[in-house]
């Protein structure tokens, strides 16, 4: 029977299961998306939902909750300032998993851990990295159009 069963240990130790856990849940507050195995993101969606409602609460007391599973003042500023005041009139469901598929190397499932909501904040990402990339692509083309037009005048002063 599995009465008072309400966690999955995920093969670790207690110790390392909240240090695990309270890791995640900061990542996912500070980037608004996570990505790890189905496992994981149902745990961890449990205590991010969780910490959300504490946002949403605003008190110190809930400050001081929040501050004892993430140790990490800027994660819980972020958490109050920017994701309770967004989740305001929502009750509950604050995250999606989406599931990806399998690990080449393991086969273990993976997901996307995210929050409902943000995920034009991902796009906004992958989009300036596509830009920087662009750039970079552009400033070496024209480093190496230089450098060529350099090498053609110095064999052309050369030839003289």
């Amino acid at each position: 029977m599995r009465h008072g069963k309400d966690h999955k240990k995920l093969g670790r130790t207690a110790s390392h299961r909240k240090a695990m856990l309270s890791n995640m849940v900061a990542s996912l507050i500070e980037h608004k998306q996570i990505r790890t195995t189905v496992a994981k993101a149902k745990e961890a969606r449990r205590w991010a939902d969780r910490m959300v409602t504490f946002g949403k609460r605003g008190t110190v007391a809930a400050r001081r909750e929040v501050y004892k599973f993430i140790p990490r003042r800027d994660i819980v500023k972020i958490l109050f300032d920017e994701l309770a005041p967004h989740f305001e009139t929502r009750n509950g469901g604050y995250t999606r998993v989406i599931k990806l598929g399998r690990r080449q190397g393991d086969g273990a499932e993976l997901a996307i851990l995210e929050f409902v909501g943000f995920e034009s904040v991902q796009l906004d990402k992958q989009q300036e990295a596509l830009e920087q990339k662009e750039e970079r692509k552009r400033r070496r083309e024209e480093k190496e159009k230089a450098e060529q037009e350099e090498a053609a005048g110095q064999a052309q002063a050369a030839a003289e």
